[in-house]
């Protein structure tokens, strides 16, 4: 009987003894043993199997039930490592993870917080009922315990349970700390971050820095964050983004792990399609496939291909980002769903409250959160700049049904949908009529002022790309004839109608009216033979359209 798929299964312990399938990820003890920084910190995309693999460690180094645990690990990488595993059992461990740390306001997280800290403090009692700790170091337990610690307090509870399980065992321990970030996150999203940043900061700074009884510790999130200085005057940390070499295996699937999963379950007529869906992803220069989707699909095969990561998640803060983006931003996610690359300055210390004051950081934040892969890279004058593209099928489902949704708030779908039916066929008067209200309620989404239709043009676009793939191209921009046209969509049916549209804007202090502005536009394509790459794909029907803003005014007029 084969092994059956677990999802979302993150108990180390649970999947071996209940015979589920594991892949193989235990050298990641060896490289974490043998790397010689005492805190390390892996940030990897959610549900990349950060906390199975902390899960592991926890069942590896816990100096409790040592010989049971040792079981888990017959047949595995790490059984082959002799000197790794004399240090099985080794090393009391505490083990915590922040993702349910998603609050409201920073009183929920206080209370999260206090929450938290009881729960570690209830998995460690023993030390509570044993003679090696003194009766103060007693009461501050049932402090902790009764929810009558202060907030200083709940906030050294993490290094205070380190120095009770010290005196208790005599050994240093291993601190293992999942998703850290989660609260960084959801404050950032609610409005309490400079507060939630304090807090997190505190609890992290007082076990991780200069604790004399530290082992060593590893460190989970999505982001970095370092210049949040939540990790402040931390010497000995190490970072191992999804940019640098190091554990750049040990967190998601690597293609023979891949291919050896479809292997077992009778799939490998799959793998083609498998590697469109859910590969993609480079970390560290290594090919990698998205766990939570591989395994999904697997599982539910009979389901066909779909978006299980992108579905995993609300996705709120991406697409906050991107609906405000600039004129810039739209243009990149023109080429990204085109499937083409964009040239990005990826910064692995990208901080939270920054991303939304320059627009140029969403990129980092993309690349790091899983939503875009560097296809290369080279490091310049400290910085990753990166060749960036949308890793998948998967993700890029993900931003079409993200314009779809901007659309949908903007003008009614179905509208927009008669509109570009009417533009496609050539009905000037109605698509006129259409752009027109899709204009003045994009000015307003988009906070747009009637100055800058430039951002709306490009929101139209992108719109187009999304809804007219299967049967044009959508081109942008681009040189044709003696001139740069700003749209034309060239028909994969060359029977069917072509069309140039040239977009000008008259602003209010010049004295020019929109029949003059016009007439300029349609003497632009005419002067620049903007239909000459139309006419060498041997499209003979060409619809040739000025569409001129004037303020919040807006026209279209064949030529």
């Amino acid at each position: 009987m084969k092994k059956s798929i677990q999802v979302g299964t993150s108990n180390f312990s649970e999947l071996i003894r209940e015979n589920h399938y594991f892949v193989d990820k235990s050298l990641l003890i060896k490289e974490f043993i043998e790397n010689s920084a005492k805190v390390i910190l892996t940030p990897r995309p959610r549900r990349f199997g950060k906390t199975l693999n902390m899960s592991m460690l926890k069942f590896f180094f816990d100096i409790e039930n040592k010989e049971e645990n040792r079981d888990l690990f017959k047949g595995l990488k790490i059984e082959n490592e002799e000197e790794i595993m004399k240090l099985q059992g080794e090393f009391p461990v505490i083990f915590l993870s922040f993702k349910n740390q998603k609050h409201l306001n920073f009183e929920n997280l206080q209370d999260g917080i206090k929450s938290l800290m009881y729960s570690i403090y209830r998995e460690h009692y023993y030390l509570f009922e044993s003679e090696k700790l003194s009766d103060f170091d007693k009461d501050k337990f049932r402090e902790i315990l009764e929810g009558k610690a202060t907030m200083v307090e709940f906030s050294e509870a993490l290094s205070n349970l380190m120095r009770f399980v010290n005196e208790y065992y005599n050994k240093k321990v291993i601190v293992l700390i999942d998703e850290y970030d989660v609260p960084v996150q959801e404050s950032y999203l609610r409005g309490y971050y400079e507060e939630a940043i304090v807090l997190i900061r505190n609890i992290l700074t007082a076990a991780l820095k200069d604790n004399i009884y530290l082992e060593k510790a590893l460190v989970t999130g999505i982001l970095r964050v370092a210049k949040e200085s939540i990790f402040s005057g931390l010497n000995n940390l190490e970072v191992d983004t999804i940019l640098g070499l190091n554990f750049n295996d040990k967190f998601g699937f690597t293609e023979d792990e891949v291919m050896d999963l479809l292997k077992y379950y009778n799939l490998m007529e799959k793998s083609d399609e498998v590697k469109k869906w859910y590969n993609g992803y480079m970390f560290g220069g290594k090919v990698i496939y998205n766990p939570w989707s591989v395994l999904n699909y697997i599982k539910n095969n009979a389901m066909g291909f779909m978006p299980y990561w992108i579905n995993s998640s609300s996705n709120d803060l991406i697409k906050r980002l991107l609906s405000k983006g600039n004129e810039d931003t739209k243009k990149n996610l023109e080429e990204l769903i085109k499937g083409d690359s964009i040239k990005k300055i990826v910064d692995d210390h990208i901080v939270m409250k920054e991303v939304e004051e320059d627009d140029e950081n969403i990129w980092s934040f993309l690349t790091l959160s899983g939503y875009l892969k560097p296809v290369s890279s080279i490091v310049s004058e400290g910085y990753f700049e990166c060749d960036l593209k949308i890793p998948n099928n998967e993700v890029l489902i993900f931003y079409r049904n993200l314009i779809k949704k901007w659309f949908k708030e903007s003008l009614k779908f179905e509208k927009y949908k008669i509109m570009l039916k009417a533009l496609v066929s050539g009905d000037v008067e109605t698509f006129g009529g259409f752009f027109g209200k899709f204009v003045l309620n994009n000015i307003s989404y988009f906070d747009i002022s009637g100055e800058e239709p430039e951002r709306v043009y490009h929101a139209f676009v992108l719109g187009m790309i999304v809804s007219l793939t299967d049967e044009y191209e959508v081109k942008s921009n681009k040189e044709s004839g003696y001139g740069r046209y700003d749209v034309m969509l060239i028909p994969k049916d060359n029977s069917k109608l072509g069309i140039i549209m040239e977009f000008k804007k008259i602003d209010d202090f010049m004295n020019k009216s929109i029949e003059k502005g016009i007439e300029e536009a349609l003497n632009q394509i005419e002067e620049n033979k903007y239909e000459a790459e139309l006419k060498e794909r041997n499209i003979n029907h060409v619809l040739k359209l000025a569409v001129v803003f004037k303020g919040k005014k807006v026209k279209v007029v064949e030529g």
